[in-house]
Formats: C-alpha cells, sequence, structure tokens
C-alpha cells in the first residue's frame, strides 16, 4: 500500500486523515529526528495550500489584513454566542466546542520555533530574535507558564483536560476534529527541519501572531473573565519579554527570504481560514440538539455496536442499528424517538435517561456527563413529530473520523527516522563530529555516533567513582543539595584565598589555554540545547535549564551572549577564529585534538533530554559550580593583569552564584528531580536515578587513566551491539 504523502494531509475541503493525530504526538517527542525527504512534501503541502505566488506580497500589509480578518471572525463568534439561549446548556456546549476545536494548536503555541537557536549559530543576530520571542512564549524563568500551560489551564477550568498532559494526549481526544491537527501537525514537523525551513517558519509565524486570539476563543471570553486571556493572544508580550510578540516576529520574519516568508504566510493563513470554517461549522451544528446527538452516536456507535444483540428496536437488534449508525446516524435518531425510551420534550421522564444510563440502568456509565447533557438536550427538544435526517453536507462535516477510517486510510507516513539501513557519509572523525552536532538536523549515522559517545564518555566517568576527589554525596540529601552546594562554594573560595594571586600564568600561556578553551566556550550551554523543546522549556524540571541556556546565549542580547563575548576576548588575543558552526573552526590548526573532547560529549548529550535527563542535571550543576568563587577570580586575576578584557569571566562568576543564579538553579532542578521520585510511589526509581546523577556530575571531568579508557571502550561497544539490535528489530 502506497505511503501518503503530505499532499493528501488536507484537502481545503472534506476529510483530514486520521494519521495527522500520531503525527502532532510524534512532533512533541524531543528526541525525535525527521527524514530529509519531509522537506520536499512540506514545500509541496505549502504551495498547494498557499495558492499562486504573490509578486508584490508586503509582509506587513498582509498582517493588517490578517488582523482585520481575525475581528471580523471574532465578532462574529461573539454573536453567536448572543444568538445562543442563556436559559439551555447550549452556551455551555458552545464553549467547550470552541475550546476544544482550539486546544491541538493553543497547547503548543509557540512550539514552532523551537529549534530556531542552535550551537552553529548561538552568537548569530536572527536567532537571537528567535529565541527572544520563543522565550516569551515559553514564559522564560518560570514553570508552568508557557502560553500552551494557560491553554491547559483553560481546559482545566472547563474540565476538559483528561488527555492534555502531555500535550501528546490530547491527539487521542476523539471530541476534536482530525482536521484541528493539520496547521499544529505541520508546524511541529517543520520545526524539527529549521535549518531548511527557517523563513517559512517565520512566515507562519508571522501570520499567527496578527491573528492574535484565535477568533473561536472570543465565545469563552465573553463567558470566562480569566486571568490569562494575554497569555492566549499569540500577539502579546508574555514571559520576561516587554516588547509584543507580533513586534519581535516581524523583526524576525524581516531578516529572512521574502518569497519563502511569504509562502509560510500564505499557507498558514489559508489553513487558518479553514480550521475557523469547520471550527464555526461544527458550533452551528452544536446549537441544533438533533445534530449534536447524530455526532454522539455516530461518535459512540462502533463500541455500543458490540452490544445489544438481544435489545431490540422496531424488530432490528440495536447492534445493527448502531452499525449503520457509524456512517449515518440519522435512522438510528428516528427509531429511538419512537421508541418506548423517549418521551418526547421531557427528558426526566424518558426511560432512557432515568432507566438505561441512570445509575441503576445497564448502560451506566457508558456515557460521560457531558454526553448525558446533549442526550438530555436532544430528548427536550422532539416535539413528537418525525425527526429530518441531516443534510448530506451536515453528515459529511459533522466528522471526518469514522467516516474516513471506513474508507479504508493507508497507513502513517514515517516522517520519525532514526536509523537507515545503510551508511553513506561512515563515522565521523572528532573535529568534524563537533561541526555537524552542533546543528539541530543531524544524519542517522551522527545520531547512532552521539549515542555511542555519551555511552563512552559516560563509562569513563563511572569508573571508580568512590576514588573521585569532588563528588555529590552518596545519597540525596533529605533537605536537599543547597547545604552542600554553600559547602562547595566556601571550598572554592578558601582554595582562592590560599593561592588565588599565586603562580599566575604568563602571558603566552593565558593566551594558549584561552585558545584552546574555545570549541568549549564557544558552545557555552550546549548541554542544555534540548531543554530548548516546549513541553520541557517550561517543566518543573526543565524551566531553570531552559533559563540557563537563555542566560549563556544572552538572553537574545547581542552584548550579553556569551559565545560573542568570548570571541571578542580571543580576538583581543590576536586570533581571527572562524565562525564556530564551520568546518574551518573545527579544523583551525591552531587547537588541539584534546580541545574537541569535551564539547562533542557536550553536543551529544545535549540530543538527548529525555534518555540522559539524571546524567545532564548532574552534569549542569558540576558546570555551572565549576567556576564559583574560586577559578573565575583566578582567570580575572590573569586577564587584568595582561591588559585583557575580563567580561566574560566577571559574567559568569556572578550568574553562576550559588544564592539565586546557575549553580542554585542546578542544585534545584536536581532536588524537584528527586523530590517528584519521593513522592511518586516509585523510590525504587528515584535510587536509581541518583547514582546517575552522581555520574552525570563526574562526566565533566571524568578519570583519563588506561582502565578508565578502557571502561569507555566496553561502554562504547555495548551501546553500538544494543543500537544495531534495536535497528534489526525496526527492519
Amino acid at each position: 500500500m502506497a505511503v501518503p504523502t503530505l499532499t493528501s494531509a488536507a484537502p481545503r475541503h472534506g476529510p483530514a486523515p486520521a494519521w495527522l493525530r500520531t503525527l502532532y504526538a510524534d512532533m512533541t517527542d524531543p528526541e525525535c529526528e525527521v527524514a530529509p525527504q519531509a522537506v520536499a512534501d512540506i514545500h509541496t503541502e505549502l504551495h498547494r495550500v498557499a495558492g499562486p505566488v504573490v509578486d508584490d506580497f508586503d509582509l506587513e500589509t498582509a498582517a493588517r489584513e490578517v488582523r482585520t480578518w481575525s475581528d471580523r471572525e471574532a465578532e462574529r463568534y461573539r454573536r453567536l454566542w448572543d444568538d445562543a439561549e442563556p436559559d439551555d446548556d447550549g452556551r455551555d456546549v458552545l464553549l467547550r466546542r470552541a475550546v476544544l476545536g482550539c486546544a491541538p494548536l493553543g497547547l503548543v503555541a509557540g512550539a514552532w520555533l523551537q529549534w530556531l537557536t542552535s550551537m552553529a549559530e548561538a552568537d548569530d543576530d536572527l536567532a537571537l530574535v528567535c529565541l527572544r520571542l520563543y522565550a516569551g512564549d515559553v514564559g522564560a524563568g518560570h514553570a508552568r507558564d508557557s502560553r500552551g500551560h494557560a491553554f491547559l489551564a483553560l481546559l482545566r477550568d472547563l474540565r476538559l483536560a483528561d488527555n492534555a498532559s502531555p500535550v501528546a494526549g490530547i491527539a487521542l481526544d476523539q471530541r476534536i476534529a482530525d482536521r484541528a491537527f493539520y496547521l499544529p501537525a505541520l508546524l511541529l514537523l517543520m520545526s524539527r527541519r529549521p535549518e531548511e525551513l527557517r523563513p517559512e517558519i517565520l512566515g507562519a509565524d508571522r501570520c499567527l501572531r496578527a491573528v492574535g486570539l484565535p477568533p473561536p476563543l472570543a465565545s469563552a471570553r465573553a463567558a470566562l473573565p480569566l486571568p490569562y486571556w494575554q497569555a492566549l493572544d499569540l500577539g502579546s508580550a508574555h514571559g520576561p519579554e516587554s516588547v509584543t510578540a507580533t513586534e519581535l516576529s516581524a523583526a524576525a520574519a524581516g531578516r529572512c527570504d521574502r518569497d519563502r516568508v511569504a509562502l509560510g504566510f500564505r499557507w498558514a493563513f489559508a489553513a487558518v481560514r479553514v480550521w475557523h470554517a469547520q471550527v464555526r461549522s461544527e458550533l452551528l451544528r452544536s446549537l441544533d440538539p438533533a445534530e449534536e446527538m447524530a455526532e454522539l452516536v455516530r461518535v459512540r456507535a462502533r463500541e455500543g455496536a458490540v452490544y445489544h444483540q438481544s435489545f431490540p428496536l422496531e424488530g432490528r437488534p440495536l447492534s445493527q442499528w448502531m452499525t449503520e449508525a457509524q456512517t449515518d446516524p440519522w435512522p438510528l435518531l428516528r427509531a429511538l424517538s419512537r421508541s418506548k425510551l423517549i418521551r418526547p420534550g421531557s427528558p426526566d421522564r424518558s426511560p432512557l435517561i432515568t432507566g438505561l444510563i441512570g445509575e441503576r440502568g445497564a448502560m451506566f456509565r457508558v456515557f460521560a456527563p457531558e454526553d448525558v447533557v446533549v442526550v438530555r438536550r436532544w430528548v427536550a427538544s422532539l416535539d413528537g413529530a418525525e425527526i429530518a435526517a441531516g443534510t448530506e453536507a451536515d453528515a459529511s462535516a459533522a466528522t471526518d473520523t469514522d467516516s474516513h477510517r471506513a474508507a479504508g486510510e493507508p497507513p502513517a507516513p514515517r516522517w520519525r527516522v532514526y536509523r537507515s539501513a545503510s551508511s553513506t557519509t561512515g563515522k565521523p572523525d572528532l573535529r568534524t563530529a563537533y561541526a555537524l552536532l552542533q546543528r539541530r538536523t543531524i544524519t542517522p549515522e551522527l545520531r547512532r555516533y552521539a549515542v555511542e559517545y555519551v555511552h563512552g564518555w559516560l563509562g569513563r566517568a563511572g569508573h571508580r567513582m568512590a576514588e573521585a576527589e569532588v563528588m555529590l554525596p552518596q545519597r540525596w540529601p533529605a533537605e536537599g543539595l543547597r547545604p552542600w552546594l554553600a559547602a562547595q562554594h566556601e571550598r572554592h573560595a578558601a582554595g582562592f584565598e590560599r593561592s588565588g594571586a599565586d603562580a599566575l600564568p604568563t602571558r603566552e600561556e593565558l593566551i594558549e589555554s584561552s585558545v584552546q578553551l574555545a570549541p568549549l566556550t564557544m558552545i557555552d550551554g550546549a548541554w542544555l540545547q534540548g531543554f530548548t523543546d516546549y513541553e520541557l522549556a517550561s517543566s518543573p524540571i526543565g524551566f531553570s535549564l531552559f533559563e540557563t541556556y537563555w542566560d549563556e546565549l544572552g538572553n537574545g542580547e547581542p552584548r550579553l551572549n556569551h559565545p560573542l563575548i568570548y570571541r571578542q576576548l580571543i580576538a583581543g588575543m590576536g586570533h581571527d577564529l572562524p565562525p564556530t558552526g564551520t568546518l574551518e573552526f573545527a579544523r583551525w590548526p591552531g587547537f588541539a585534538e584534546r580541545s574537541f573532547e569535551l564539547p562533542v560529549y557536550w553536543l551529544s548529550i545535549g540530543r538527548f533530554p529525555r534518555t540522559f535527563l539524571p546524567e545532564i542535571l548532574g552534569l549542569n550543576l558540576a558546570m555551572e559550580l565549576s567556576g564559583v568563587g574560586g577559578s573565575y577570580r583566578r582567570a580575572r586575576l590573569a586577564l587584568k593583569k595582561y591588559g585583557f578584557d575580563t567580561r566574560f569571566v566577571d559574567l559568569h562568576n556572578t550568574i553562576d552564584n550559588v544564592a539565586t543564579g546557575h549553580s542554585a538553579w542546578a542544585a534545584d532542578a536536581i532536588n524537584t528531580f528527586m523530590a517528584a521520585g519521593s513522592t511518586s510511589g516509585e523510590p525504587a526509581l528515584r535510587d536509581a536515578a541518583w547514582p546517575r546523577i552522581r555520574r552525570g556530575f563526574r562526566s565533566l571531568n571524568p578519570p583519563n587513566g588506561l582502565m578508565a579508557r578502557w571502561a569507555a571502550g566496553r561502554a562504547r561497544r555495548t551501546s553500538r551491539r544494543s543500537q544495531s539490535r534495536e535497528g534489526a528489530h525496526d527492519d
């Protein structure tokens, strides 16, 4: 059977394939990798939906037109709300349907920007603007403060959030039409190939910022005067930013190729209009209790058809009626309305409600409370007249799930690619790996290399851990790591006081050591790169890791960008280095081979924030604590002595502090992780994680002796065999 392409994803009208849900869920995985051939399919889809190229396209003029459209649509939804009867359940139905229809996009609002920064472009002006924009979306500096969390709060207030956390679960909610996943699923897919699709992503982003608050939520806003409406408006300021998202989005998009930005913008606007037409159609139908009941019957008929073979309805088993209702529910509704189960206009006297689905009935709890509301509204609306069948348009538009499946849907496309059957690139050398791993998208071969490298490095780190001079406690302290952290800070300070000004390096030694640190320092924060992923960036454990990464890159400001500051320091020492993300940098003859060993570990482990979470937590604490109170102060004396800029070490000695800085955040992230294990009822998992955190801590400076190298080799071989078995299983 042929694998579908994106051109089959969402025709302008009619059903959308259910595998959009799978794609949506897959793309929320922070470690997913997307095949390069997906880029061509994405471009084909964007052109198909966007329509003909507009030669005189002006981005800001188009944005104003979208804003006008959005305001007009919002007013239509407000009128729809006003026209609904306030005394029955119609408004509640409108509210719930409007919010659910917006949920797939609302829960990932801004996530399409999650990979637009990388170590290869850590000091690039455009990347930094994108990072500022994204930091606002995830509420940098606070847990559960992303725009997606604001939408989750709305779902929780309406008791609609059962499938919404983690966000991949919303793809399982069958109350949401498949089409609602089209726009966010493709945006998330695009986010996984950022190097090839940045202008298109930023064009789509500019469109969505212009839309602002999704128009269907206008009815929800009328009903719920809640405090987080500004967060749900994609064009507003949020998080640490005072500048609006609209302004930052315009600045980012304005720096890219106009035609490609226009393509992304026009595609997004076309997709938004189709999506809104579908939501509005659903809301209009929901005002008719019969249409609402027909949809409920259609959705639930498949499971109900398994039962009721012995329950007769007009001479036929109810199970047979339900089998047919999967494609056309109206005959069953008419038969029910004529049966003894229904008292037209009187739900409280109808045996279907008082008996069959009541607390003593054979179908108790088969229907959720919101389903019972639908049934009651339908019965109350009956007047004894024959129920008219829904129109053909109603029947085709009411759902785009079961009817599409019944037609024989092809299998989902394999956008996620972790391995390939054969290697065409071979194993890279250390310097090449350093250059290639700085980019977000890598080959399956390079991914295998990274996994193997991490296992080997951690094998070294785990060798004779009991002999390590400085280590985390043997067990996680019940009082947390803050007291231990304070003690380590005092130890660093005491060491500096004893010998801080003694034996400073010569000028030549200082320059040489600074140059050899450039491959490491120019990718400052690389071990945390995976925590830019949307759900991790605002999670209770990951938010401080994202904020640390955000700080390392200067909060989007070039003047505070650590790689850029260090580059300027090296330039002041007489070396004009090539751009960091290039092979020219990696192969610069002034670097020693050993100067790439630790950086490649950082770049490798940073790709796997889920797989190696405990190790990253330990490494992060070791890194942030390493220079505070001691070595940064000593480095400052040396730099100052020879007249070099001290900004880099001055900045780190303050922001890495153990009270309110990166060291404190690193300890708190571990405490949160371990405390969650303590309260989860699975202490064995917590106890297993602590040795991994300790090994991660030691991995900043692992032993280098012969036996340690042998341990690394064994770990690499084990990893290689494991990956080979997994690849054979997948094939």
